[in-house]
């Protein structure tokens, strides 16, 4: 973890405020655009929030938090009771939504969804790679950065207020687009949908802040063995991974418990996982909080 000092909170939208925080004790670790970090608030919540600074400050970073009033208090604590000057650990950033070289891009942003993708607009421009953005919000008051990006990058940015002037046509916008353009979008479930219809899978990059809905098999029990302590936990069906773990004196990291921030990142070193994640594990990796077992058996390098 890094412990940093909230430096700025600013509201930088209608119910969104955008946090400055500087490193405590010197540079904080390097990121790239797309990445997130685990934020420990002191309501004992840890939340993921997507970097959407400048990767070659590394002074500060700077995220942005949308107030949820269904949420399960990390956006009422942010909103509500964080002041500057408060300490906040923070852990090294990670990154399942990296951006791909490619000679063109067109990113697409709903909301709040406009974080990851904001620092990839500014490294394609600054890369003189053709890029252009569409970002959708309800109304120009409730979308954070628009006037940001309307002052750094005018024709590049088309900002669609869907109050006033309706859903853009993405299957429309898909036919005109240049066939080498690679797309990145960020955005509520509906956005995702429509980006998946209109464009192709092997040029779309997505990322959402809350798991697809999936059907999966029935949960059924199954034992993890933990290959450095030689212990054997037993996970019964109606417990997670993660749990029986953290039960067991094993304090594996987590964050969002839903299979989208990759905290609880496990290798695994004999059996078949069931993934269940959003993010798409990579070989011989499962995520704790969602995933289960399809072999009688899991060992993992704990």
């Amino acid at each position: 973890m890094q412990q940093t000092i909230v430096e700025r909170i600013d509201r930088v939208a209608e119910d969104v405020v955008s946090l400055t925080l500087r490193g405590a004790t010197g540079p904080l670790a390097p990121w790239e655009p797309g990445a997130h970090i685990d934020l420990a608030l002191p309501n004992w919540l840890t939340r993921q929030y997507s970097l959407c600074g400048d990767p070659a400050d590394r002074e500060c970073y700077r995220i942005a938090a949308r107030y949820e009033p269904l949420s399960r208090g990390g956006s009422e604590y942010l909103h509500r009771f964080l002041r500057r000057g408060r300490t906040l650990d923070v852990s090294l950033p990670r990154n399942h939504f990296p951006l791909a070289p490619a000679p063109r891009y067109l990113f697409l942003a709903g909301g709040i969804g406009i974080t990851p993708i904001l620092p990839m607009l500014r490294a394609a421009v600054a890369a003189e790679i053709p890029a252009s953005l569409v970002y959708v919000g309800q109304t120009l008051a409730t979308m954070p950065f628009a006037d940001e990006l309307r002052s750094s990058h005018g024709d590049q940015v088309r900002i669609v207020a869907t109050r006033q002037q309706g859903r853009p046509d993405l299957a429309d916008l898909a036919s005109t687009l240049d066939p080498a353009t690679v797309v990145y979008c960020c955005g509520p479930a509906s956005m995702l949908a429509a980006a998946q219809a209109a464009f192709p899978a092997e040029r779309l990059h997505t990322e959402r802040f809350h798991p697809a809905v999936r059907s999966f098999a029935p949960d059924t029990p199954f034992e993890a063995v933990c290959a450095r302590s030689a212990q054997t936990i037993q996970v019964p069906a109606d417990e997670s991974l993660l749990e029986a773990l953290i039960h067991a004196g094993h304090p594996v990291a987590s964050g969002c418990r839903e299979g989208v921030c990759g905290s609880c990142e496990l290798t695994v070193v004999a059996g078949e996982p069931e993934h269940r994640d959003d993010i798409g594990a990579p070989a011989g990796r499962m995520y704790a909080c969602v995933s289960r077992a399809l072999s009688p058996r899991l060992v993992l390098d704990l």
